[in-house]
């Protein structure tokens, strides 16, 4: 019993002590009213239901360490986008000026978000459909749309992780298979494919060896059975992972989430010892600053940060729902917030490394190339040999050799330099070439590759790396979809996670098509950023503005044991929705100006070409927005207008180990009941209880007594360590 409380104070104390109704309740044995006369709701008490709902609170699987359990976060929030999407930014965008908004941009929203998400997780210990059924009934909405934007992610992620395992079973033979181009008899003459010719070996295998790629997305061109096979293998792969739940997940998040470390810094060592590795580097960190003053680059930075901590999609709760309540969550969202900013820079670190090199190989190629049209030039006497520098060796020719020779010629041949079909071959231009996603993990980067020594090796353990990059996200959007369905509809683990493996593997058939790819782009591109934004701007009012910031940071100093920094509790309040909904519009008008579209391969041309979606297809892209929204507007209609219950207004009573809270949320204004029990006593308790039902729109206040015929008073007793609710 606290010290300070009336009770003590009249056993210690000779003074006589009014104790008022408060001090009475606060002390009291909770009374089960449902087993009771004062049970007025009409509710009857079910032992074995009631039962059940004990042994499940005290049952929920646990992580079996706090290692394991960081382990799953930094898998789920490391992933493909750290290795292709970061590094391709921070080119586009100014280079190491780049990390500047990004970083400011990860602290004053990523970091803020990230640690809410954990906090209601750990506190509520739900899925994403509990928490905000919870939180705020009327926006439980929040939780079947975070679930459905996870199917629409899951489909198309499985996809990338089913072509890293093609390219990893094709690295266990040398030369590499993208190597060199494939030579076709042309009846008794051997010719290199025309294709393969006028593109490159690598382009060449990813789009017609491992693609099959028609030339729109309107060509169909029937399945790839290769890529089928290969997605079924990878959608086994997350099946076994998730078969038991965290019991399986979390061994697995050992491996998937340590070994792209381990091939990183390997990749980092050999990188760094490759010619013009650190021309790559240098050029990726020279800061260009006055891109920082560009408004886009701030908007991108803010796209990066919210996709890369996997915000909104309910791996975070997921994953969190199954820590003890005292867990430091805190801590674990800093940590993870900034081992995922690190680990994007040791991959920028490594792709420009690599790059660099490439980009030296193929300036060393194009100088030779563009000799031989010089040597050309100068025995048919197009040129005089007066304008090659004396010091110049052909046989022997340098970049430099080749640029002052250049310069010469431009200037003496200025007006039919054209003609001449000569290129500058700068370091520079090849730098500055950007490539992202698959362009640069099936393409760049597997060209650089070519030119290892050992070089399946290294291909093998670059697509391992991928696809345990892949894995470990998919784990977490996995959890993001099958922990919210199990807890609320008590569906078996194994039965749901298999049945919904083999459904998104037949749906996900539309991704392996000849076509496929071009799916995989408008998925990407559209399914999952704007449903997500709006998914975690209404997540931020539901906490901030509808339960309450004080309240929340009171919750929060009981769970933790300390008081959080008040800069959370401004960055909930007022900047993070604000910079959330500036990403928001940004996105919105980005969709209006940019038309959407595609790069379509042209077999014929051997070249990518932009093309627009066909009506069609336009359709299914504002399809999809529509549906992953769609469940926010719907369950907040439902639930304002009664259509359907939340169980919010049943008495209930709940017994277990730990701190008690009651809930008075239907108790009269005058009633002396604004209490909290806690370990932690605050000063200014928040007059709200822990859990406030949802009244309707009919009541007034929370704190005012049902307006029914027949008035309810309910006062039932809530777990502080562990809450629940009739969702």
């Amino acid at each position: 019993m606290p010290k300070n409380s009336k009770v003590t104070q009249r056993e210690h104390s000779s003074e006589h002590v009014t104790e008022s109704v408060a001090d009475l309740l606060a002390h009291q044995e909770p009374v089960d009213y449902k087993r009771s006369v004062l049970n007025v709701t009409g509710e009857t008490w079910d032992k074995q239901k009631e039962g059940d709902e004990e042994l499940e609170a005290e049952n929920r699987p646990a992580w079996n360490s706090k290692l394991q359990y960081i382990l799953a976060q930094i898998g789920y929030s490391v992933g493909l986008g750290n290795v292709w999407r970061f590094p391709y930014l921070c080119q586009k965008n100014g280079g190491g000026a780049y990390l500047v908004p990004y970083l400011v941009l990860l602290i004053i929203i990523g970091l803020p978000l990230f640690f809410l998400e954990l906090a209601v997780g750990q506190r509520i210990r739900r899925g994403s459909i509990g928490v905000w059924n919870y939180i705020c009934p009327r926006l439980g909405g929040i939780g079947y749309a975070s679930c459905l934007v996870c199917f629409f992610v899951g489909l198309y992620y499985n996809v990338i992780i089913g072509w890293s395992i093609f390219y990893f079973f094709k690295s266990f033979q040398y030369p590499l298979p993208w190597s060199e181009c494939p030579i076709v008899k042309n009846g008794s003459v051997a010719v290199v494919e025309t294709e393969c010719e006028r593109s490159s070996a690598t382009t060449y295998f990813w789009y017609r060896e491992t693609l099959d790629i028609s030339n729109s997305i309107s060509e169909s061109g029937g399945l790839n059975w290769k890529m089928t096979l290969c997605l079924l293998v990878a959608w086994s792969l997350v099946g076994l992972a998730m078969i038991k739940g965290i019991q399986s997940s979390g061994k697995v998040m050992y491996f998937s989430s340590l070994f792209p470390y381990l091939v990183l810094v390997c990749f980092l060592v050999r990188g760094l010892l490759l010619r013009g590795a650190v021309d790559g580097i240098m050029h990726m960190f020279t800061p260009k600053l006055d891109k920082m003053l560009d408004p886009q680059v701030w908007r991108e930075a803010a796209t990066q940060v919210f996709f890369a901590l996997g915000l909104g999609f309910g791996g975070v709760i997921a994953f969190s729902s199954y820590n003890k309540q005292d867990n430091n969550c805190h801590f674990d969202a800093t940590l993870v917030s900034f081992i995922n900013f690190f680990t994007s820079v040791l991959a920028t670190l490594v792709v420009f490394a690599v790059l660099g090199f490439k980009a030296n190989i193929m300036n060393e190629k194009c100088v030779v190339e563009n000799a031989e049209k010089i040597l050309g030039y100068l025995n048919t006497n197009v040129l005089s040999h007066d304008l090659i520098p004396p010091h110049v060796n052909f046989s022997h020719l340098t970049a430099k050799d080749y640029n002052e020779m250049y310069r010469v010629i431009m200037t003496v041949k200025e007006g039919h330099f054209k003609e001449l079909g000569l290129d500058a071959c700068l370091l520079e231009d090849e730098l500055n070439k950007s490539v992202q996603g698959t362009g640069l993990a099936f393409i760049a980067f597997t060209e650089a590759m070519t030119h290892f020594p050992a070089s399946p090796f290294w291909s093998v353990m670059f697509f391992l790396m991928l696809i345990n990059l892949g894995l470990g996200s998919m784990i977490g959007t996995m959890s993001g979809i099958t922990t919210p369905i199990i807890d609320t509809f008590k569906v078996r683990k194994e039965v749901f996670t298999v049945g919904c493996c083999i459904f998104a593997f037949v749906v996900g058939l539309i991704f392996v098509q000849r076509s496929g790819n071009y799916f995989v782009t408008m998925f990407d591109d559209y399914s999952a950023t704007l449903p997500l934004t709006v998914v975690v701007i209404l997540e931020n009012i539901a906490v901030a503005w509808i339960y309450g910031t004080k309240k929340f940071m009171q919750e929060l100093t009981e769970m933790l044991g300390f008081r959080p920094y008040q800069f959370y509790y401004y960055a909930w309040k007022y900047v993070s929705p604000i910079c959330m909904a500036v990403l928001m519009t940004a996105s919105i008008i980005q969709l209006g100006v940019s038309p959407p579209g595609y790069s379509a391969w042209i077999r014929e041309e051997a070249a990518e070409k932009f093309l627009f979606y066909p009506t069609w297809a336009m359709a299914i892209l504002i399809s999809l927005i529509i549906l992953a929204s769609l469940p926010l507007p719907l369950v907040f209609i439902l639930r304002q207008f009664h259509l359907v219950s939340d169980g919010s207004n049943a008495l209930s009573v709940t017994y277990k180990k730990g701190r008690m809270m009651k809930d008075i949320s239907n108790l009269e204004d005058n009633d002396e009941t604004r209490f909290i029990l806690s370990k932690v006593p605050s000063e200014t308790p928040s007059p709200m209880p822990t859990h406030r039902s949802y009244l309707g729109p009919g009541s007034n206040s929370p704190m005012e007594m049902s307006s029914a015929p027949n008035g309810r008073y309910g006062s039932g007793y809530l777990l502080a360590s562990t809450p629940e609710s009739e969702l």
